[in-house]
C-alpha cells in the first residue's frame, strides 16, 4: 500500500505546484493532506536525477489573452443565411440526381420488358 501514499503525495505536490504557478486554489478537489506538510516532507524524483534543494520560484501570473470581439448580429445573420442557402442547393442537387437516376433506371427496365429478345430463356 506504499504506492498509494506515494501517489497521493505526488498528487498533492502537483496541486501545490499548480497553485503556486497559477495563484488559484482548487475548490472543487480539496487535498486530503495539507499542502505544507506534504511539500516539506515528501520529495519524489525519478532515479538518476540530480535533486536541486532550492525551492521553486513562483512565476508572476500572466494575463490571459482577450477574447476576440463579438461580431455584429447582422454579420452572423448573413453568414447563417448563406450557409442555409448552400445547404438547400446541396439538397436540391441530391434530389435532382436521385430523380434522374430513377428515371434512367425505369427507362432501362421498360425497354427490357418491351424487347423480348434480350430476355434470358425461360426454363421449363
Amino acid at each position: 500500500m506504499k504506492w498509494i501514499t506515494e501517489r497521493d503525495a505526488l498528487i498533492a505536490q502537483t496541486m501545490a505546484f499548480v497553485q503556486s504557478v497559477t495563484g488559484k486554489r482548487d475548490d472543487l478537489h480539496p487535498p486530503e493532506i495539507p499542502m505544507a506538510t506534504v511539500a516539506a516532507s515528501v520529495q519524489i524524483v525519478p532515479a538518476n536525477t540530480v535533486v536541486d534543494t532550492e525551492p521553486l520560484q513562483a512565476a508572476p501570473p500572466q494575463s490571459l489573452p482577450l477574447p476576440p470581439p463579438r461580431v455584429a448580429s447582422h454579420d452572423v445573420r448573413t453568414e447563417m443565411q448563406a450557409r442555409i442557402a448552400n445547404f438547400r442547393k446541396h439538397q436540391e442537387r441530391f434530389e435532382r440526381e436521385r430523380e434522374e437516376y430513377c428515371a434512367a433506371t425505369l427507362t432501362k427496365l421498360r425497354a427490357a420488358i418491351r424487347d423480348p429478345s434480350s430476355r434470358p430463356p425461360a426454363d421449363k
